[in-house]
């Protein structure tokens, strides 16, 4: 299956909004995040999952269409709800940039909620491919598959990682500061990078209160090679958004090393240094034109769906 060009993304805030409660959603979209991710798992108690299903059909298409990219966080595939989690979902699918799979443990979930969106797209006439995966990875078996899954389908668009249960499963407390959840972070972004995906998508901070540990948390993220992080509530936003932006000393940066290699290709050279010593050849000077790129989108650059390379 090709994967149609879709809205570029960029989801340095990706703001969780529960599935019953209609009355937030679009509070949320109108909130300033990249995107909204409506929950209708762990936001939702069991005996509301009908509610919130009815909930987010009705409410999707009150919201304006050139808001934030709206996902939605179906069931596991194996719990027995998520195949009427995407059919709920089929009268407002094109409307619905990204499908959160939780608890992506292996390729064969991904999988599985590809076919799910399959036959709902075919069945209302969606354009195959549209709407885009975020595989959760947030279980010891999906870190160490975490590349696989990234390239399980053409519809991964990137993942994203879970602390919450995997601190569980590991038996840790998670920091701010994220030590204890440092190698399982560092997998979840070579598994996106190896399989040729945008960078992925951190988990949340929990304490609503804790803004230094909130802005510790992000900048981490972001030095790990994140693009981006959930954020559980809208006062977290400014926050993660000024952590994922490029400073003003490395926009600085970029336009130097970016000016100097310009002139050193036009002479025929791949290979300087500048002024201060700084060594620049080819991938230095990638990163520069890179960050330079990011200014110039503002907050949405092209993360278009790549074919997997596993």
């Amino acid at each position: 299956m090709t994967v149609p060009s879709a809205q570029p993304l960029r989801l340095r805030t990706l703001l969780f909004v529960p599935g019953d409660r209609p009355d937030r959603i679009p509070k949320a979209a109108a909130a300033g995040a990249d995107g909204i991710a409506i929950d209708l798992e762990d936001a939702v108690a069991r005996s509301r999952k009908e509610a919130a299903r009815q909930a987010v059909a009705a409410t999707l298409p009150t919201l304006p269409p050139d808001g934030p990219a709206i996902a939605v966080r179906i069931n596991a595939v194996d719990t027995g709800l998520a195949e009427a989690d995407v059919e709920a979902l089929e009268p407002v699918l094109s409307r619905v940039d990204l499908v959160i799979v939780p608890m992506s443990s292996s390729p064969a979930a991904v999988r599985t909620a590809a076919a799910l969106l399959g036959k709902a797209e075919a069945r209302v006439g969606v354009e195959p491919g549209r709407t885009r995966i975020v595989p959760l990875v947030e279980t010891a078996a999906g870190i160490a598959e975490a590349r696989y899954i990234a390239a399980a389908d053409p519809r991964v668009h990137t993942l994203a990682f879970g602390p919450a249960d995997l601190s569980r499963e590991l038996g840790v407390t998670p920091t701010a500061d994220g030590e204890e959840l440092f190698v399982a972070r560092s997998q979840v972004v070579l598994g996106a990078a190896a399989a040729g995906r945008p960078k992925p998508i951190d988990g949340p901070h929990l304490d609503l209160d804790d803004t230094d540990g909130l802005a510790r948390s992000a900048a981490r993220a972001r030095r790990l090679g994140f693009g981006g992080k959930q954020v559980i509530h809208p006062r977290q936003i400014p926050v993660v958004a000024a952590a994922f932006a490029p400073s003003a000393e490395e926009l600085q940066w970029a336009r130097r090393v970016d000016e100097a290699f310009h002139e050193a290709e036009a002479a025929g050279v791949s290979s300087i240094r500048l002024d201060d010593g700084t060594f620049i050849d080819y991938p230095i000077a990638h990163r520069a034109r890179a960050l330079l790129a990011e200014e110039a989108a503002g907050p949405s650059i092209d993360q278009s769906p790549r074919t997997p390379t596993i």
